[in-house]
């Protein structure tokens, strides 16, 4: 027998889920597609031009760049898990997902969100090494090493979203299949399990503190050391241009932490699912839309390398046109001499 799909409890678990999304009318679910999409396709240029950038230009081929390429690639994939299924349902009816189509969105949510958490405290120590002990960074920062630490990122995101992921779905779900959001989260899912949730809760809030005030920590305690070092500097221009890279940084952290902060690391901090879903969309889309901004207008390193790219772009298309009239021209000046054809 299949789950009721007016809120009554349903004889046998739910095999499928309907996510009811945003109130409104079609016109308002015209606007927000309008405006998701916007919003998802600047994500994903910006993103895609920041990896792109630093791979080809050989000047940014250090380490605090390869962090950079990889928080373009975690900003990218976590707003692709959703919004792509979010402008569908939002031209569509029902917008029914599998249960294990939603475990799979959360599983990969939670990964990719706590692998940016992690990438962020790599990122601040990555910046105190090299500030504070300029002469050791190349080896402390060496390529096997910057890769055993993006690798440990994806490692610890991918431990805590398996365990988020089996305490959640380990719940029976056998009330409404109408989950209240627009995606696969825990905060709904537990207002439809019909046993006691307080473990999952507790190990949801639990975990998700100990990753925040761990990371957090770090970045703290790094940005400590590197305040103190750039206050220490004679050189203004030195000092200015440091604190523009870190302030980047700190400004991306800010925003991240800030929103997860609020959605998951205290209890009853979101007063509606309504708020909920407006700082989902917050942290989901416009952050991953906002941090390649952030990096490349207040970094001096990617515009210039954004200005090489585009000069080398532009010297190939005279260099191919160029190419095309000097194989045209025997045949436009067969007159010519043949000393002068090309």
């Amino acid at each position: 027998m299949s789950p009721h799909r007016n809120g009554n409890l349903s004889v046998m678990p739910l095999q499928e889920f309907v996510l009811d999304g945003f109130q409104g009318g079609l016109q308002t679910q015209a606007l927000l597609f309008a405006l998701f999409l916007a919003l998802y396709l600047v994500a994903v240029m910006g993103n895609l031009a920041m990896m792109v950038v630093i791979t080809l230009d050989a000047r940014l081929h250090s380490p605090m760049y390869f962090f950079l390429k990889n928080l373009s690639f975690l900003d990218l994939g976590y707003s692709s898990v959703i919004y792509p299924k979010t402008l569908t349902d939002l031209l569509s009816s029902p917008k029914v997902i599998t249960l294990g189509g939603c475990a799979t969105q959360f599983f990969f949510l939670s990964l990719l969100l706590t692998t940016e958490g992690f990438l962020l405290a790599v990122m601040a120590y990555d910046r105190f090494v090299a500030i504070c002990s300029p002469l050791r960074y190349p080896i402390s920062m060496r390529p096997l090493v910057c890769a055993r630490l993006v690798l440990g990122c994806y490692c610890g995101g991918c431990l805590n979203s398996i365990l988020q992921t089996s305490f959640t779905f380990s719940l029976p779900f056998c009330s409404s299949n109408h989950i209240d959001h627009f995606f696969c989260d825990v905060p709904p899912l537990l207002r439809l399990a019909c046993a006691d949730t307080t473990i999952s809760e507790l190990v949801m809030f639990g975990l998700c503190g100990l990753i925040i005030v761990g990371t957090i920590l770090v970045i703290f305690i790094s940005y400590g050391y590197i305040t103190v070092t750039i206050l220490r500097m004679r050189s203004g221009g030195g000092r200015h241009k440091l604190f523009s890279t870190c302030g980047s940084h700190m400004t991306a952290v800010s925003l991240l932490y800030g929103t997860v902060f609020v959605m998951y690391a205290q209890p009853g901090a979101v007063a509606s699912m309504e708020q909920g879903k407006v700082v989902s969309v917050f942290y989901t889309l416009v952050i991953p839309m906002l941090n390649p901004l952030i990096y490349s207008l207040r970094n001096k390193d990617v515009k210039d390398a954004l200005r090489r790219l585009g000069q080398r772009h532009t010297m190939v298309e005279r260099g191919g046109a160029l190419s095309g009239w000097r194989a045209q021209l025997p045949a436009l000046c067969p007159i010519l001499p043949g000393s002068l054809a090309p």
